[in-house]
């Protein structure tokens, strides 16, 4: 009859495909066939169909293979290799796969990986440097050879490393780049007078000699760099946006640095004390000094008029050391106070007498924000202290937390991380 097809097979009939079968036919039924045969409690770390294919396809550049051979090679693993592997793979072991090499063939040498290590559960939401280990937020731990007395650390955009100046020494100060791929860390810069770092890593500045210096940073170059004279003293101490800002001698002020205008910095103002961070619309939030001696004010400054105060509030008293970061978000600053205690305070409206909030030990050096709101800090100890804003608002006050492998008298560095991008940007 027409119409209906009758199956055949090897005795009654032609066979219903050609022999000729095509690599990828047999790769396609070499692993459908594994599927079925392997049986194991959990996925295997590696893909025995896959290696066998490897091994044949490196094979096959020395020997010319048939369709026959990759499937007598199937045949042989199929009925005499499936054993090993479900037997391996349900005791929690690594499986390991043996496979004769043809005689004359001899395998690759495998390129060895970074020398990064996972140490378990993430100790803290931002990367810390405990001595010369890098403790990452996502649970990596990665020896810095060649790193030691690093003062601060700041990751660089796209996630692409890690920039991290040391102290200063009477050689100077060292700005290292620590790739993310873990090679090993290069030294940027040595003997440096002082050294600044954009908030997102792209940018950097330094103090050489008469000249205050700003580069930008790609793939740990510096380039195109911009030089100009400065005063003996005057040091960079931030970026605002592109700018540079330099730190006068003395209570000379801070002054702004359009590098990429060059020329000369803009004149200085003088009651300047200190500048703790950037708003998300690009005003800065520093101390100032009040009409009494010795007395301070928070305010909000215009980098594009010589950082001319915008508003002013009198009414908290902040220490004159000049710790403190400003939030993601811009709402909230943590800076030291007069007392022994940091302080939290609110930068909703900045002017008159803004709310402040006991938030724990003090600070020992730089503070970093998490994108979530969260500060992280060193006290005085080298423990790492929290500080949410709810909490504290509730009435709680942060305390200390050990830090694992903290060596006696040294303090851990929190790295601080780049801005979130906003939206559309």
């Amino acid at each position: 009859m027409t119409g209906i097809r009758h199956d055949c097979d090897n005795r009654t009939g032609g066979p219903e495909r050609p022999l000729a079968v095509s690599d990828d036919e047999l790769e396609r039924a070499l692993r459908e066939t594994l599927s079925r045969r392997v049986a194991t409690s959990r996925p295997l770390p590696v893909d025995p169909a896959g290696e066998v294919l490897r091994r044949v396809r490196r094979t096959g550049r020395r020997r010319t293979l048939t369709g026959l051979a990759l499937a007598g090679v199937a045949t042989v693993f199929v009925t005499i290799g499936v054993a090993h592997f479900s037997a391996s793979g349900g005791d929690g072991g690594t499986p390991t796969v043996v496979l004769g090499d043809p005689p004359g063939l001899t395998p690759s040498p495998l390129a060895s990986g970074p020398s990064i290590t996972r140490f378990g559960p993430v100790r803290a939401e931002l990367d810390l440097l405990v001595g010369d280990r890098l403790d990452t937020s996502g649970g990596e731990r990665r020896q810095l050879t060649g790193v030691s007395g690093v003062e601060r650390a700041q990751r660089v955009h796209d996630r692409e490393g890690w920039l991290m100046t040391s102290a200063a020494t009477a050689a100077g100060r060292t700005l290292w780049w620590v790739p993310a791929n873990g090679t090993a860390p290069q030294v940027m810069l040595a003997a440096a007078d002082a050294v600044a770092i954009s908030p997102d890593g792209r940018q950097v500045a330094w103090r050489d000699g008469p000249e205050v210096i700003a580069a930008g940073v790609v793939a740990g170059q510096l380039i195109a760099p911009v030089r100009t004279p400065a005063p003996d003293g005057a040091v960079p101490v931030g970026f605002a946006g592109d700018a540079v800002l330099i730190q006068q001698p003395g209570e000379g002020g801070v002054s702004v640095w359009e590098r990429a205008l060059g020329g000369q910095p803009a004149p200085a103002n003088p009651d300047v004390r200190a500048v703790y961070g950037t708003r998300p619309d690009g005003r800065l939030v520093g101390l100032v000094a009040a009409d009494r001696p010795g007395q301070h004010c928070l305010a909000l400054l215009d980098p594009a008029r010589d950082l001319a105060p915008v508003r002013t509030g009198c009414g908290v008293k902040l220490s004159a050391d000049g710790l403190g970061g400003v939030s993601a978000d811009g709402r909230w600053l943590l800076a030291n106070g007069n007392a022994r205690s940091a302080l939290l305070v609110d930068l909703t409206d900045p002017g008159a007498s803004p709310a402040a909030h006991p938030a724990g030990p003090v600070l020992a050096g730089d503070v970093a924000w998490t994108h979530a709101g969260v500060a992280l800090h060193v006290d005085a100890t080298g423990g790492l202290v929290r500080v949410k804003p709810e909490r504290v608002l509730a009435g709680d006050r942060p305390t200390a937390s050990p830090v694992e492998g903290l060596a006696p008298g040294d303090r851990p560095v929190v790295v601080a991380d780049v801005p979130a991008t906003p939206e559309g940007a």
